[in-house]
This record gives C-alpha cells, sequence and structure tokens, in this order.
C-alpha cells in the first residue's frame, strides 16, 4: 500500500525553520543583551595607563619577529631583565590597532568583554541546567568584572579561566577526552598572562576533592571514578609540561610567585593589588552572595559541594585581599549560585520559543551596538581627558634636552606617543621594583627625600609631571628650573 501524499511543502517547512528559530531563539536573545551590556559598560574605558605600553610591545614583536627580554623603554632600570609574560596578548593588541587604529582597540575590548560575559552565562548555563537562572548568573559576574574590564591582557585571562572552568565541568560531566583540552588551553594562557598559576591551583583543588566521598548535613562531595581521575591527573601533566614552551622558560612559570612574594612595593603602593574594603558596594554585594550561597544549604534549599566550598574559600581569600581578583570572584561564584537556585525559576521550553518578539529584541540589540560604539572623534577624547596628549606635542616643537622625569601614570603614553624620549618611570612596577626604582621615585614624587638629590643623580633635563602632582607645586620654587609648559593635564619644568 503506497504512503498517503503530502502536501508540496509540509515537511520540508519545519526543517526550514530549525536555523531560524536557533538565530532567534530565547538563548539568542539573553547572549544579544550580554553582548549589549559589555559595550554599554567598556565604551567609556578605551584610556587605560597600562594600553600603550602594552600596544609599543606588541609593536615591537609584530615589526622586529623578535620578543624582548630586557626592559627597551626605561633609561632609569639600565635594560633590567624582563619576563615578557604577556607577549602574545600584546601582540593581539597590536593586531587590532593595526587593523582599525583605536576603533580597532575598541572593538577588541568590547569583543573580549562580551565573551567573558557569554562565556559566564554558558558555564551557568551547564552548572544549573537552568538558561534563564543561568542569565542571571551571568548578570552576577558582569557586576564583579567590571572590576577588570580594561584593555590590557587580563581581559583574555579571564576568559581563559571561564574555559578552565567549561573544560573540567565537561570532563566530569559528559566526556574525560574533555580533559586533554587543557594542555592547550594552558599553553595559551602562558604566553598571555602571568595567571596561568591561579589555572593551576583551581585544577588541583579539584583534584584534591575529587578523592572525598561524604555527607555533612547540606555539604557534599562525591569521589571521581579512578579512571576520570587518572585522565584529569594525566591532563593535569600535560598541562604543566606545556608550560615550559614559552619564550623565558622557568623564569616565567616562576613569575607569578616572584609577583606575589618578592615585590611588596608594588602590592603596597598600586591601587588594583589593595585589599578590598567591605564598605564598597562591591565589598557589600560580595557578602551578599556568600551570605546567600551558605544560606541556602542552611535552609536546605539546596546543597554545597566539597569542590565549590574549596573554590569558593579560595576565591574570597584573593578577592578581599587584592581588589583586582574580584572578576575571579565572580566567576567561581556565579556557577554556584546559579546550581543552587537552579529550581528557583521554570526552565526554558525550546516549544515555547516566538520567532518574532525575539527577532525584534535581536534586532534592538544590533541597533543599540551600532548607536553605542565609540566613533574615533569621542575615543581621541577621551584619551585627551587623561593623557598628556597636548604635553607630548609641545616636546616635539619644543625638542627639550633630556633626559626625562615623568609622571609614574604619563610613562606608558609616553612610551607610545614618544618613544624618542625614554622615561624615567612608568606602570610596570614589576620591572621598577625589581632595578630599586620604584621605591627611590616613590620617595621623591610624594617629597619623603630632598627633591633635588633624585634629579641630580639621573641629571634630569625637564619634568613632565600631572597638573595635581605633589612636585608640581614644588618645582617652581626651586632654583634652576622654570614652567615652560601647563594645560589641564600636564605641565613641564625645564632647568634653566
Amino acid at each position: 500500500m503506497s504512503d498517503p501524499v503530502r502536501p508540496a511543502g509540509s515537511a520540508a517547512q519545519p526543517v526550514a525553520l530549525r536555523p531560524i528559530k536557533r538565530i532567534f531563539s530565547f538563548p539568542a536573545v539573553l547572549v544579544c543583551l550580554l553582548t549589549v551590556l559589555a559595550v554599554l559598560t567598556v565604551r567609556g574605558r578605551f584610556n587605560n595607563n597600562d594600553l600603550w605600553w602594552h600596544l609599543k610591545m606588541g609593536q615591537m614583536i609584530w615589526t622586529t619577529h623578535a620578543i624582548p627580554l630586557a626592559d627597551p623603554f626605561s633609561f632609569t632600570t639600565h635594560h633590567q631583565a624582563l619576563v615578557p609574560q604577556e607577549w602574545l596578548s600584546e601582540v593581539a593588541i597590536y593586531a587590532a590597532y593595526k587593523w582599525a587604529g583605536f576603533q580597532g582597540l575598541m572593538f577588541w575590548l568590547c569583543f573580549f568583554a562580551a565573551a567573558q560575559l557569554i562565556a559566564g552565562y554558558v558555564l551557568c548555563s551547564l552548572s544549573s541546567g537552568n538558561l534563564k537562572v543561568a542569565f542571571a548568573g551571568a548578570m552576577l559576574l558582569w557586576l564583579f568584572a567590571t572590576e577588570g574590564f580594561a584593555l590590557r591582557p587580563q581581559m583574555i585571562a579571564y576568559l581563559l579561566l571561564i574555559a578552565e572552568l567549561i573544560l573540567i565541568h565537561l570532563g566530569r560531566t559528559r566526556n574525560p577526552r574533555w580533559f586533554f583540552s587543557l594542555p592547550f588551553l594552558f599553553l595559551l594562557w602562558i604566553n598571555c598572562h602571568s595567571s596561568f598559576i591561579l589555572g593551576l591551583i583551581l585544577a588541583v583543588i579539584y583534584l584534591f576533592a575529587s578523592f572525598f566521598s561524604f555527607r555533612m548535613g547540606s555539604l557534599v562531595s562525591e569521589a571521581w571514578p579512578q579512571h576520570r581521575r587518572r585522565t584529569f591527573l594525566l591532563a593535569l601533566g600535560l598541562s604543566v609540561a606545556a608550560l615550559f614552551l614559552n619564550p623565558a622558560g622557568i623564569r616565567q612559570i616562576r613569575y607569578p610567585f616572584d609577583n606575589m612574594l618578592g615585590m611588596p612595593l608594588m602590592l603596597a603602593s598600586v591601587a588594583e593589588w589593595a585589599p578590598l574594603k567591605m564598605s564598597d558596594s562591591r565589598g557589600l554585594a560580595l557578602l551578599a552572595v556568600l551570605i546567600l550561597i551558605f544560606l541556602l544549604p542552611a535552609l536546605r534549599r539546596a546543597e554545597l559541594h566539597f569542590d565549590e566550598l574549596l573554590l569558593l574559600a579560595a576565591g574570597t581569600w584573593l578577592a578581599v585581599n587584592h581588589m583586582r581578583m574580584l572578576p575571579v570572584f565572580g566567576i567561581l561564584a556565579a556557577p554556584i549560585l546559579s546550581r543552587q537556585l537552579a529550581n528557583s525559576w521554570e526552565n526554558y521550553e525550546a516549544a515555547k520559543d516566538r520567532i518574532a518578539p525575539n527577532a525584534v529584541v535581536i534586532a534592538l540589540c544590533l541597533l543599540v551596538l551600532w548607536i553605542a560604539f565609540p566613533g574615533a572623534a569621542n575615543l581621541e577624547k577621551q584619551v585627551e581627558a587623561q593623557s598628556p596628549v597636548k604635553a607630548v606635542e609641545f616636546l616635539r616643537s619644543s625638542h627639550l634636552a633630556g633626559p626625562m622625569l615623568n609622571d609614574y601614570d604619563f610613562g606608558g603614553y609616553l612610551i607610545w606617543a614618544a618613544p624618542e624620549y625614554p622615561v624615567f618611570i612608568d606602570s610596570r612596577a614589576d620591572v621598577y621594583e625589581w632595578s630599586g626604582m620604584l621605591g627611590e621615585f616613590g620617595n621623591w614624587a610624594t617629597l619623603r627625600t630632598d627633591p633635588r638629590v633624585l634629579l641630580e643623580k639621573y641629571k634630569i633635563g625637564f619634568c613632565i609631571l600631572g597638573r595635581q602632582s605633589p612636585m608640581a607645586y614644588v618645582l617652581p620654587l626651586m632654583p634652576g628650573w622654570k614652567l615652560v609648559y601647563s594645560d589641564p593635564i600636564a605641565v613641564i619644568f625645564a632647568r634653566t
């Protein structure tokens, strides 16, 4: 008996609609909203003290095809050996600039900010199994990630941290072969940023917790199957081996330890390494998240896993001691809270998707992105508002004789915009602490020593300082110095 004849197109239509339904699905709407949020967050954050020397280093590597292993920018470090622990990120930053100038750099920042939020959303989705709750988890991640949103290599590092957590989750819950992606991730990570050590620590925490199986009230732990643990241990060993594939060898692997244990001046003087003030908005948010994560198990509304407890303890300790680590806390806490709240909101059902409203929202998101993305003139104004742009123009026209002494915050821009004048100092605090310059300059800039001593020691010919710098009020009172340039951002003093 022959099959009944179907009307033309009746079977093909649903198949043809499937890609369209995916493109205009509710999860796609949430991804677009996170992208808009990322762009609106960073559109006014283009200028950063560190950006400029990263950009210059990327240019040097791009053009010379060599990675510098000694400081090429400052005359006070005497070619101090450096660890190029961000060289690959710096090349990526310069590639964006070479592609489209300042707008290329802004696109780089928007891309990695959006990628962090979207990857965080994926991580929270995997942890909770609820796409709606996962969106709330991504918003929590955004709250803490904004502390680190800047045009710097750490943007790549945060994305790699989320990727590591996703790979470990997939290896634990699906196929252990996912673990073998970790060596490639760490190979990329050590050449992009020194925070690879944090990734190793988190992996070791997972390995440690995998041996325990117990239940203590709402705190639970389930031991991994032996074959899964062996696979993870093998992948972790390969990851450690991959770390040696870097330009500086063991020095690059040791760098995070040297940074945290051997540079007290940097940790004490750089604002982002300062302890978190619990009275600040993000400090209060951190406390609220911790209370909620521990309150839900106490009320028997959710469980807390042993590995989550260890990760949360590590993330909290880092964030409380260093504001720079707030994004790490958000990345670790968001999937935990998302899993605990998985049943508090009905899950997404693809069958209930409505293509037309979703398409309208996506179209509006694209329109907002087009309007919100800053133009070249806007980006130039952002640079002029914080960097000594006009002062550099004066330097080039006046041909002042060096050596130059510059403000700490101006050093990065001067490296990029006025490479003919080697800088006295810049925001690479590690290089200057190793060479002994950081403390010497700090004492001079805060008037803890006779200012004439440093000026004479280095035979300084002119100083370019911030308008509100304490020394900007002292130099006019010193014999042999005169003000030769002034604008709302910078002042320049030269020897008479």
